[in-house]
Protein backbone atom coordinates (compact mmCIF):
# COMPACT_ATOMS: atom_id res chain seq x y z
CA UNK A 1 0.00 0.00 0.00
CA UNK A 2 1.29 3.65 -0.93
CA UNK A 3 1.83 6.13 1.36
CA UNK A 4 0.02 9.88 0.58
CA UNK A 5 1.81 12.74 -0.83
CA UNK A 6 2.16 14.86 1.69
CA UNK A 7 4.08 17.44 0.26
CA UNK A 8 2.03 20.89 -0.03
CA UNK A 9 1.57 21.69 -3.39
CA UNK A 10 0.99 25.25 -3.27
CA UNK A 11 3.66 27.78 -3.98
CA UNK A 12 4.13 31.64 -4.98
CA UNK A 13 5.25 31.31 -8.71
CA UNK A 14 2.11 32.63 -10.56
CA UNK A 15 2.68 36.03 -8.37
CA UNK A 16 6.31 35.85 -8.25
CA UNK A 17 6.54 35.59 -12.48
CA UNK A 18 4.02 38.21 -12.98
CA UNK A 19 6.26 40.78 -10.29
CA UNK A 20 9.52 39.98 -12.25
CA UNK A 21 7.84 41.04 -15.31
CA UNK A 22 6.73 43.96 -14.36
CA UNK A 23 8.39 47.35 -15.76
CA UNK A 24 7.90 49.95 -13.47
CA UNK A 25 6.83 52.74 -15.77
CA UNK A 26 5.73 50.98 -19.27
CA UNK A 27 2.82 49.05 -16.83
CA UNK A 28 1.61 52.32 -14.92
CA UNK A 29 -0.90 54.10 -17.23
CA UNK A 30 -1.65 56.29 -14.35
CA UNK A 31 2.25 57.06 -14.20
CA UNK A 32 2.45 57.94 -18.17
CA UNK A 33 -0.78 60.20 -17.68
CA UNK A 34 0.79 62.35 -15.23
CA UNK A 35 3.72 62.94 -17.87
CA UNK A 36 1.30 63.40 -20.38
CA UNK A 37 -0.86 66.08 -18.05
CA UNK A 38 2.63 67.93 -16.50
CA UNK A 39 5.92 67.86 -18.74
CA UNK A 40 3.64 69.93 -21.54
CA UNK A 41 5.50 70.36 -24.62
CA UNK A 42 8.45 67.86 -23.34
CA UNK A 43 6.32 65.06 -22.64
CA UNK A 44 6.72 62.85 -25.21
CA UNK A 45 10.32 62.68 -25.06
CA UNK A 46 10.09 62.50 -21.70
CA UNK A 47 7.82 59.56 -21.86
CA UNK A 48 10.96 57.97 -24.00
CA UNK A 49 13.62 58.68 -21.79
CA UNK A 50 11.71 57.24 -19.10
CA UNK A 51 11.22 54.14 -21.41
CA UNK A 52 14.28 53.72 -21.53
CA UNK A 53 15.38 53.75 -18.06
CA UNK A 54 12.41 51.70 -16.90
CA UNK A 55 13.82 48.91 -18.46
CA UNK A 56 17.02 49.18 -16.28
CA UNK A 57 15.30 50.22 -13.10
CA UNK A 58 12.44 47.66 -13.04
CA UNK A 59 14.88 45.08 -13.81
CA UNK A 60 18.79 45.18 -13.44
CA UNK A 61 18.76 47.70 -10.92
CA UNK A 62 15.69 46.25 -9.35
CA UNK A 63 18.04 42.67 -9.23
CA UNK A 64 20.85 44.33 -7.55
CA UNK A 65 18.58 46.34 -4.78
CA UNK A 66 17.21 43.23 -3.85
CA UNK A 67 20.50 41.34 -3.68
CA UNK A 68 22.29 44.40 -1.35
CA UNK A 69 19.67 44.27 1.12
CA UNK A 70 20.61 41.41 3.05
CA UNK A 71 21.72 41.92 6.60
CA UNK A 72 25.18 40.06 5.70
CA UNK A 73 26.00 42.76 2.43
CA UNK A 74 25.77 45.89 4.65
CA UNK A 75 28.42 48.15 4.24
CA UNK A 76 31.80 47.79 6.89
CA UNK A 77 34.64 49.90 7.87
CA UNK A 78 38.37 48.67 7.50
CA UNK A 79 40.13 51.58 9.20
CA UNK A 80 44.01 50.29 8.01
CA UNK A 81 45.26 48.08 5.24
CA UNK A 82 47.69 45.65 5.79
CA UNK A 83 50.63 47.74 5.57
CA UNK A 84 49.52 49.49 9.00
CA UNK A 85 48.48 53.04 7.00
CA UNK A 86 45.02 54.26 8.14
CA UNK A 87 42.55 54.36 4.54
CA UNK A 88 39.22 54.20 7.02
CA UNK A 89 38.29 52.40 3.54
CA UNK A 90 34.35 51.88 3.26
CA UNK A 91 33.97 48.07 1.58
CA UNK A 92 30.23 47.97 0.05
CA UNK A 93 28.73 45.33 -2.44
CA UNK A 94 30.11 44.82 -5.61
CA UNK A 95 26.10 45.19 -7.11
CA UNK A 96 26.08 48.61 -5.56
CA UNK A 97 29.25 50.28 -7.25
CA UNK A 98 28.23 48.97 -10.32
CA UNK A 99 24.60 50.18 -9.93
CA UNK A 100 26.13 53.49 -8.74
CA UNK A 101 28.26 54.30 -11.77
CA UNK A 102 25.90 53.33 -14.38
CA UNK A 103 23.17 55.78 -12.99
CA UNK A 104 25.96 58.46 -13.17
CA UNK A 105 26.41 57.34 -16.37
CA UNK A 106 22.70 58.73 -16.77
CA UNK A 107 24.29 62.37 -16.31
CA UNK A 108 21.13 63.52 -14.36
CA UNK A 109 22.47 66.92 -13.33
CA UNK A 110 23.93 67.84 -16.71
CA UNK A 111 22.57 70.71 -18.56
CA UNK A 112 21.61 68.36 -21.23
CA UNK A 113 19.12 66.40 -19.04
CA UNK A 114 15.73 68.22 -18.99
CA UNK A 115 14.07 68.70 -15.73
CA UNK A 116 11.17 66.59 -16.21
CA UNK A 117 13.48 63.98 -17.04
CA UNK A 118 15.27 64.24 -13.78
CA UNK A 119 12.10 63.82 -12.41
CA UNK A 120 10.79 60.82 -13.53
CA UNK A 121 14.32 58.93 -13.17
CA UNK A 122 14.19 59.69 -9.31
CA UNK A 123 10.87 58.42 -9.29
CA UNK A 124 11.57 55.56 -11.13
CA UNK A 125 14.76 54.75 -8.72
CA UNK A 126 12.83 55.54 -5.86
CA UNK A 127 10.71 52.25 -6.96
CA UNK A 128 13.58 50.60 -5.33
CA UNK A 129 13.41 52.39 -2.10
CA UNK A 130 16.52 54.08 -1.65
CA UNK A 131 18.98 50.97 -2.30
CA UNK A 132 22.51 53.03 -1.37
CA UNK A 133 22.04 55.21 -4.25
CA UNK A 134 19.01 57.50 -3.82
CA UNK A 135 20.52 59.55 -0.83
CA UNK A 136 23.83 60.32 -2.26
CA UNK A 137 22.14 61.23 -5.96
CA UNK A 138 19.76 63.19 -4.17
CA UNK A 139 23.29 65.21 -2.06
CA UNK A 140 25.17 65.17 -5.70
CA UNK A 141 21.91 67.67 -7.05
CA UNK A 142 22.14 69.62 -3.79
CA UNK A 143 25.77 70.25 -4.55
CA UNK A 144 24.99 70.69 -7.88
CA UNK A 145 22.47 73.57 -7.19
CA UNK A 146 24.88 74.94 -4.54
CA UNK A 147 27.45 75.70 -6.96
CA UNK A 148 25.64 77.04 -9.25
CA UNK A 149 24.81 80.02 -7.48
CA UNK A 150 28.67 80.08 -5.70
CA UNK A 151 31.29 78.76 -7.59
CA UNK A 152 33.49 81.61 -7.57
CA UNK A 153 36.40 80.12 -7.98
CA UNK A 154 38.48 77.52 -10.58
CA UNK A 155 37.91 74.53 -7.37
CA UNK A 156 34.54 74.58 -7.19
CA UNK A 157 33.89 75.46 -10.59
CA UNK A 158 36.02 72.03 -11.30
CA UNK A 159 33.37 70.23 -8.64
CA UNK A 160 30.50 71.56 -10.46
CA UNK A 161 31.81 70.27 -13.70
CA UNK A 162 32.70 66.82 -12.18
CA UNK A 163 29.23 66.98 -10.74
CA UNK A 164 27.10 67.81 -13.80
CA UNK A 165 29.04 66.43 -16.98
CA UNK A 166 32.14 64.49 -15.42
CA UNK A 167 35.60 64.67 -16.15
CA UNK A 168 36.92 62.29 -18.61
CA UNK A 169 34.06 59.86 -17.98
CA UNK A 170 34.07 59.97 -14.26
CA UNK A 171 30.83 61.24 -12.36
CA UNK A 172 30.98 62.71 -8.90
CA UNK A 173 29.22 62.22 -5.52
CA UNK A 174 27.73 64.23 -2.96
CA UNK A 175 27.45 64.12 0.60
CA UNK A 176 25.98 66.80 3.19
CA UNK A 177 27.51 66.46 6.61
CA UNK A 178 25.08 69.09 9.36
CA UNK A 179 24.06 67.08 12.28
CA UNK A 180 26.82 67.11 15.42
CA UNK A 181 26.18 65.43 18.24
CA UNK A 182 24.30 68.15 20.47
CA UNK A 183 21.58 68.43 17.91
CA UNK A 184 20.89 67.51 14.35
CA UNK A 185 18.43 69.83 13.16
CA UNK A 186 19.99 72.71 15.40
CA UNK A 187 22.45 74.18 12.94
CA UNK A 188 22.58 77.57 14.58
CA UNK A 189 24.03 75.25 17.81
CA UNK A 190 27.14 73.63 15.27
CA UNK A 191 30.40 73.50 17.21
CA UNK A 192 32.65 72.35 13.98
CA UNK A 193 35.09 75.30 13.47
CA UNK A 194 36.29 76.38 10.02
CA UNK A 195 40.32 78.38 10.62
CA UNK A 196 41.87 80.28 7.69
CA UNK A 197 45.35 78.95 7.16
CA UNK A 198 47.53 80.84 4.82
CA UNK A 199 44.99 81.90 2.51
CA UNK A 200 42.86 78.64 2.49
CA UNK A 201 40.01 77.48 4.97
CA UNK A 202 40.40 74.12 6.85
CA UNK A 203 37.75 72.32 8.68
CA UNK A 204 38.34 71.61 12.53
CA UNK A 205 36.01 69.64 14.42
CA UNK A 206 33.59 65.87 14.57
CA UNK A 207 30.23 65.51 12.10
CA UNK A 208 27.75 62.82 13.70
CA UNK A 209 25.59 61.88 11.35
CA UNK A 210 26.92 61.62 7.76
CA UNK A 211 25.52 60.06 5.02
CA UNK A 212 26.56 58.86 1.76
CA UNK A 213 30.16 59.08 3.46
CA UNK A 214 32.08 57.42 0.60
CA UNK A 215 31.13 60.19 -1.54
CA UNK A 216 33.70 62.63 -3.34
CA UNK A 217 32.79 65.86 -1.56
CA UNK A 218 30.45 67.18 0.71
CA UNK A 219 28.48 70.22 1.83
CA UNK A 220 29.71 70.98 5.08
CA UNK A 221 28.66 73.34 7.77
CA UNK A 222 31.21 75.00 10.05
CA UNK A 223 31.46 78.37 12.13
CA UNK A 224 34.31 80.29 11.36
CA UNK A 225 36.68 81.13 13.67
CA UNK A 226 35.45 84.19 16.26
CA UNK A 227 32.04 84.02 14.80
CA UNK A 228 29.30 82.71 16.39
CA UNK A 229 27.41 82.91 12.19
CA UNK A 230 27.70 79.64 10.62
CA UNK A 231 29.12 79.13 6.91
CA UNK A 232 28.53 76.90 4.82
CA UNK A 233 31.70 75.02 2.63
CA UNK A 234 32.49 72.17 0.30
CA UNK A 235 35.08 69.89 1.56
CA UNK A 236 36.33 67.35 -1.38
CA UNK A 237 36.96 64.14 0.56
CA UNK A 238 39.94 63.02 -1.18
CA UNK A 239 43.88 64.47 -1.89
CA UNK A 240 44.08 61.70 -3.54
CA UNK A 241 41.43 58.76 -4.25
CA UNK A 242 43.48 56.12 -5.85
CA UNK A 243 45.93 55.79 -3.45
CA UNK A 244 43.21 55.99 -0.51
CA UNK A 245 44.67 59.55 0.84
CA UNK A 246 41.71 61.53 2.67
CA UNK A 247 41.48 65.03 2.90
CA UNK A 248 42.52 65.47 6.49
CA UNK A 249 39.57 63.67 8.07
CA UNK A 250 39.22 60.03 9.73
CA UNK A 251 35.76 57.80 9.77
CA UNK A 252 35.09 57.02 13.28
CA UNK A 253 32.75 54.49 12.79
CA UNK A 254 29.40 53.64 10.64
CA UNK A 255 26.19 54.03 12.17
CA UNK A 256 23.93 50.72 12.76
CA UNK A 257 20.35 51.99 11.23
CA UNK A 258 17.30 50.57 11.34
CA UNK A 259 16.44 52.01 7.75
CA UNK A 260 18.51 53.10 4.42
CA UNK A 261 21.05 50.15 5.65
CA UNK A 262 22.86 49.64 2.24
CA UNK A 263 24.31 53.54 1.97
CA UNK A 264 27.01 54.05 4.58
CA UNK A 265 25.92 56.49 7.34
CA UNK A 266 29.92 57.54 9.41
CA UNK A 267 30.91 59.86 12.66
CA UNK A 268 33.85 61.57 10.59
CA UNK A 269 36.05 63.67 12.50
CA UNK A 270 37.62 66.81 10.70
CA UNK A 271 41.58 67.41 11.24
CA UNK A 272 42.16 70.55 8.94
CA UNK A 273 40.68 69.21 6.06
CA UNK A 274 40.88 71.87 2.62
CA UNK A 275 37.45 73.51 2.25
CA UNK A 276 36.22 76.16 -0.14
CA UNK A 277 33.16 78.75 1.29
CA UNK A 278 30.40 78.25 -0.83
CA UNK A 279 27.78 81.99 -0.44
CA UNK A 280 28.77 84.55 2.46
CA UNK A 281 30.38 82.91 5.40
CA UNK A 282 27.43 84.39 8.07
CA UNK A 283 24.92 82.71 6.05
CA UNK A 284 25.56 79.31 6.01
CA UNK A 285 22.52 78.15 7.68
CA UNK A 286 20.33 79.97 5.27
CA UNK A 287 22.16 79.07 2.02
CA UNK A 288 21.75 74.86 3.12
CA UNK A 289 18.37 75.07 4.57
CA UNK A 290 17.28 76.93 1.60
CA UNK A 291 18.93 75.34 -1.31
CA UNK A 292 20.45 71.74 0.13
CA UNK A 293 17.71 70.72 2.74
CA UNK A 294 14.83 71.87 0.05
CA UNK A 295 15.95 70.16 -2.58
CA UNK A 296 16.44 66.72 -0.06
CA UNK A 297 12.85 67.25 1.08
CA UNK A 298 11.71 67.68 -2.69
CA UNK A 299 13.00 64.33 -3.42
CA UNK A 300 11.62 62.50 -0.10
CA UNK A 301 7.93 63.85 -1.59
CA UNK A 302 9.05 62.07 -4.47
CA UNK A 303 10.03 58.81 -3.79
CA UNK A 304 7.39 58.58 -0.78
CA UNK A 305 5.01 58.65 -3.98
CA UNK A 306 7.56 56.03 -6.12
CA UNK A 307 7.45 53.90 -3.16
CA UNK A 308 3.37 53.95 -2.64
CA UNK A 309 3.02 53.27 -6.31
CA UNK A 310 4.98 50.30 -6.11
CA UNK A 311 2.69 48.72 -2.88
CA UNK A 312 0.21 49.32 -4.22
CA UNK A 313 0.74 47.45 -7.45
CA UNK A 314 1.67 44.19 -6.07
CA UNK A 315 -0.42 44.81 -3.16
CA UNK A 316 -3.27 44.66 -5.46
CA UNK A 317 -1.92 41.85 -7.22
CA UNK A 318 -1.04 39.49 -3.85
CA UNK A 319 -4.85 40.57 -3.79
CA UNK A 320 -6.10 39.19 -6.56
CA UNK A 321 -3.41 36.10 -6.39
CA UNK A 322 -3.84 34.90 -2.58
CA UNK A 323 -7.15 33.11 -1.59
CA UNK A 324 -8.44 32.38 2.54
CA UNK A 325 -11.32 30.69 3.37
CA UNK A 326 -12.06 29.74 -0.94
CA UNK A 327 -12.35 33.83 -1.32
CA UNK A 328 -9.19 36.00 -3.08
CA UNK A 329 -8.29 38.35 -0.75
CA UNK A 330 -9.78 41.10 -3.08
CA UNK A 331 -13.06 39.80 -2.64
CA UNK A 332 -13.44 40.48 1.15
CA UNK A 333 -14.78 44.10 1.85
CA UNK A 334 -12.23 44.89 4.41
CA UNK A 335 -9.39 44.12 2.18
CA UNK A 336 -11.36 45.96 -0.85
CA UNK A 337 -11.37 49.22 0.97
CA UNK A 338 -8.09 49.20 2.39
CA UNK A 339 -6.77 48.93 -1.28
CA UNK A 340 -9.44 51.55 -2.66
CA UNK A 341 -8.19 54.15 0.00
CA UNK A 342 -4.39 52.89 -0.57
CA UNK A 343 -4.97 53.60 -4.17
CA UNK A 344 -6.79 57.05 -3.91
CA UNK A 345 -4.04 58.23 -1.46
CA UNK A 346 -1.24 56.73 -4.03
CA UNK A 347 -2.94 58.94 -6.74
CA UNK A 348 -3.50 61.86 -5.01
CA UNK A 349 0.66 61.89 -3.92
CA UNK A 350 1.54 60.93 -7.39
CA UNK A 351 -0.21 63.97 -8.69
CA UNK A 352 0.30 66.49 -5.90
CA UNK A 353 4.39 65.59 -6.25
CA UNK A 354 3.87 66.27 -10.35
CA UNK A 355 2.63 69.81 -9.52
CA UNK A 356 4.94 71.02 -6.92
CA UNK A 357 7.53 70.23 -9.21
CA UNK A 358 6.52 72.30 -12.18
CA UNK A 359 5.78 74.82 -9.86
CA UNK A 360 9.65 74.45 -8.24
CA UNK A 361 11.24 73.89 -12.02
CA UNK A 362 9.07 77.80 -12.94
CA UNK A 363 11.50 79.61 -10.08
CA UNK A 364 12.90 82.35 -11.49
CA UNK A 365 16.67 81.86 -10.97
CA UNK A 366 15.99 78.84 -8.99
CA UNK A 367 16.39 78.23 -5.23
CA UNK A 368 17.16 80.84 -3.19
CA UNK A 369 18.81 81.54 0.64
CA UNK A 370 16.16 82.69 3.04
CA UNK A 371 12.21 84.18 2.88
CA UNK A 372 13.21 88.17 1.81
CA UNK A 373 15.29 88.47 -1.30
CA UNK A 374 15.06 91.25 -3.12
CA UNK A 375 12.63 90.33 -6.17
CA UNK A 376 9.30 91.66 -6.46
CA UNK A 377 6.52 90.37 -4.71
CA UNK A 378 4.57 88.35 -6.86
CA UNK A 379 8.12 86.32 -7.13
CA UNK A 380 9.15 86.12 -3.46
CA UNK A 381 5.26 84.94 -2.81
CA UNK A 382 6.00 82.34 -5.11
CA UNK A 383 8.92 81.07 -3.67
CA UNK A 384 7.30 81.38 -0.28
CA UNK A 385 4.70 79.05 -1.74
CA UNK A 386 7.27 76.70 -3.08
CA UNK A 387 9.55 76.50 -0.35
CA UNK A 388 6.34 75.82 2.22
CA UNK A 389 4.62 73.40 0.16
CA UNK A 390 8.21 71.33 -0.49
CA UNK A 391 8.29 70.92 3.96
CA UNK A 392 4.62 70.28 3.72
CA UNK A 393 4.99 67.82 1.10
CA UNK A 394 7.72 66.39 3.03
CA UNK A 395 6.07 65.73 6.20
CA UNK A 396 2.67 64.58 5.04
CA UNK A 397 4.48 61.94 2.38
CA UNK A 398 6.79 60.82 4.57
CA UNK A 399 4.07 60.19 7.16
CA UNK A 400 1.20 58.62 4.23
CA UNK A 401 3.94 56.61 2.98
CA UNK A 402 5.02 54.37 6.06
CA UNK A 403 0.72 54.44 6.78
CA UNK A 404 0.56 52.66 3.75
CA UNK A 405 3.35 50.59 3.95
CA UNK A 406 2.10 48.90 7.56
CA UNK A 407 -1.53 48.82 5.60
CA UNK A 408 0.14 46.90 2.47
CA UNK A 409 2.37 44.51 4.82
CA UNK A 410 -1.29 43.53 6.31
CA UNK A 411 -2.23 42.25 2.74
CA UNK A 412 0.72 39.97 2.71
CA UNK A 413 -0.57 38.75 6.26
CA UNK A 414 2.75 36.80 8.01
CA UNK A 415 4.60 36.92 4.62
CA UNK A 416 4.43 40.90 4.77
CA UNK A 417 7.32 41.26 7.49
CA UNK A 418 9.80 38.77 5.51
CA UNK A 419 12.38 40.71 3.98
CA UNK A 420 12.70 38.30 1.03
CA UNK A 421 9.37 37.99 0.63
CA UNK A 422 8.05 41.75 -0.76
CA UNK A 423 9.72 45.36 -0.92
CA UNK A 424 6.92 46.31 2.10
CA UNK A 425 9.75 45.87 5.15
CA UNK A 426 12.64 47.58 3.05
CA UNK A 427 10.08 50.17 2.44
CA UNK A 428 8.96 51.09 5.66
CA UNK A 429 12.17 50.75 7.25
CA UNK A 430 13.48 53.68 4.91
CA UNK A 431 10.56 55.22 5.10
CA UNK A 432 10.95 55.68 8.71
CA UNK A 433 14.45 57.43 8.11
CA UNK A 434 12.89 59.70 5.74
CA UNK A 435 10.48 61.03 8.36
CA UNK A 436 13.57 62.05 10.19
CA UNK A 437 15.73 62.95 7.20
CA UNK A 438 16.44 66.81 6.82
CA UNK A 439 13.97 67.98 9.29
CA UNK A 440 11.89 65.66 11.56
CA UNK A 441 8.24 66.46 11.57
CA UNK A 442 8.13 68.35 14.57
CA UNK A 443 11.33 70.50 13.54
CA UNK A 444 9.50 71.49 10.56
CA UNK A 445 6.35 71.91 11.77
CA UNK A 446 7.63 74.45 14.18
CA UNK A 447 9.35 76.00 11.26
CA UNK A 448 6.39 76.18 9.14
CA UNK A 449 4.25 78.05 11.83
CA UNK A 450 7.24 80.69 12.33
CA UNK A 451 8.10 80.80 8.60
CA UNK A 452 4.51 82.41 8.34
CA UNK A 453 4.55 85.10 11.12
CA UNK A 454 7.63 86.26 9.26
CA UNK A 455 6.06 87.01 5.82
CA UNK A 456 2.47 88.15 7.77
CA UNK A 457 3.19 91.73 6.77
CA UNK A 458 3.57 91.00 2.87
CA UNK A 459 2.11 87.41 2.45
CA UNK A 460 -0.79 86.76 4.77
CA UNK A 461 -1.47 83.28 5.73
CA UNK A 462 -4.92 83.39 4.23
CA UNK A 463 -3.86 84.54 1.08
CA UNK A 464 -1.11 81.79 0.80
CA UNK A 465 -4.12 79.40 1.37
CA UNK A 466 -6.13 80.58 -1.18
CA UNK A 467 -2.87 80.72 -3.69
CA UNK A 468 -2.16 76.75 -3.29
CA UNK A 469 -5.76 76.17 -3.23
CA UNK A 470 -7.04 77.87 -6.73
CA UNK A 471 -9.65 75.99 -8.73
CA UNK A 472 -10.43 74.15 -5.21
CA UNK A 473 -14.07 74.07 -3.26
CA UNK A 474 -14.48 77.36 -2.27
CA UNK A 475 -16.18 76.36 0.76
CA UNK A 476 -12.76 73.88 1.91
CA UNK A 477 -10.83 77.14 1.24
CA UNK A 478 -12.87 79.44 3.52
CA UNK A 479 -12.55 76.68 6.26
CA UNK A 480 -8.74 76.12 5.95
CA UNK A 481 -7.57 79.82 5.46
CA UNK A 482 -10.23 81.05 8.74
CA UNK A 483 -8.69 78.01 10.68
CA UNK A 484 -4.87 78.97 9.42
CA UNK A 485 -5.74 82.13 11.00
CA UNK A 486 -6.82 81.15 14.54
CA UNK A 487 -3.74 78.61 14.63
CA UNK A 488 -1.49 81.85 13.63
CA UNK A 489 -2.90 83.74 16.34
CA UNK A 490 -0.60 82.11 18.92
CA UNK A 491 3.05 84.40 17.79
CA UNK A 492 5.34 81.19 18.25
CA UNK A 493 4.80 77.73 19.50
CA UNK A 494 7.64 77.88 22.77
CA UNK A 495 5.17 78.77 25.20
CA UNK A 496 4.90 75.97 27.34
CA UNK A 497 1.07 76.05 28.56
CA UNK A 498 -1.82 74.49 27.95
CA UNK A 499 -3.19 76.90 24.98
CA UNK A 500 0.39 76.40 23.20
CA UNK A 501 -0.09 72.45 23.39
CA UNK A 502 -3.05 72.42 21.54
CA UNK A 503 -2.27 74.75 19.61
CA UNK A 504 0.67 72.61 18.24
CA UNK A 505 -1.67 69.15 17.86
CA UNK A 506 -4.29 70.98 15.67
CA UNK A 507 -1.10 73.00 13.50
CA UNK A 508 -0.02 69.33 13.06
CA UNK A 509 -3.19 68.23 12.08
CA UNK A 510 -4.40 71.41 9.93
CA UNK A 511 -0.56 71.01 7.60
CA UNK A 512 -1.57 67.66 7.05
CA UNK A 513 -5.10 68.32 5.76
CA UNK A 514 -4.06 71.48 3.70
CA UNK A 515 -1.59 69.57 2.09
CA UNK A 516 -4.08 66.79 1.13
CA UNK A 517 -6.29 69.35 0.31
CA UNK A 518 -3.45 70.27 -2.47
CA UNK A 519 -2.77 67.13 -3.75
CA UNK A 520 -6.67 66.55 -3.97
CA UNK A 521 -6.54 69.29 -6.68
CA UNK A 522 -3.53 68.76 -8.34
CA UNK A 523 -5.20 65.14 -8.87
CA UNK A 524 -8.58 66.76 -10.24
CA UNK A 525 -6.77 69.19 -12.69
CA UNK A 526 -5.01 66.22 -14.02
CA UNK A 527 -7.77 64.03 -14.10
CA UNK A 528 -9.87 67.14 -15.71
CA UNK A 529 -6.62 67.57 -18.39
CA UNK A 530 -6.40 63.60 -19.08
CA UNK A 531 -9.40 61.24 -18.36
CA UNK A 532 -8.84 57.91 -18.46
CA UNK A 533 -10.97 57.53 -21.94
CA UNK A 534 -8.86 59.01 -24.42
CA UNK A 535 -5.83 59.27 -23.26
CA UNK A 536 -3.22 61.76 -25.47
CA UNK A 537 -1.64 60.01 -28.05
CA UNK A 538 2.48 60.86 -25.83
CA UNK A 539 0.67 58.24 -23.31
CA UNK A 540 1.11 55.06 -24.69
CA UNK A 541 0.64 52.30 -22.31
CA UNK A 542 2.95 48.85 -23.20
CA UNK A 543 0.24 47.03 -25.36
Amino acid sequence: MSLPDRNNPYDFNPYLEWRRKIDYYADDPFLQRMVAVFAGPEAEEVDREAREFSRKASFRWRDFAERIASPEKRPYLMHYDGHKNRVDRIVRPYEVEVMEREILAERLFSDSTSPWTRFIKFFLLSENSEAGVVCPLTCTWGLVALLEKYADRPETRRILQHAKEGIDGDYALGAQFVSEIQGGSDVPANLVEAVEEKGEWRIYGNKFFCSAAHADYAVVTAKPRGSERVGCFVVPMWLDKERERRNGYTIDRLKWKMGTVELPTAEITFNGALAYPAGPLDRGVAVVVGIVLTLSRLVVGIGGGAGMARGLREGKKYAEFRTAFGLPLKAFPMVAAQMEEYERCTRRTIAGSFKLYGDFIALPGGLAPGLTTPEPLEIKKKRFRVRQLVMLQKITVAQDANDYARKGISIFGGHGVMEDFSIFPRMLRDGLVNELWEGPRNVLLTQMHRDFQRVAEWYPAQEFVADVLRGADAQTVRGLSAEIEELLSVPHLFEMNRRTMDICLRWDDFCSRLFHAYQALALAEAEAASPEEGIPAGERVRG
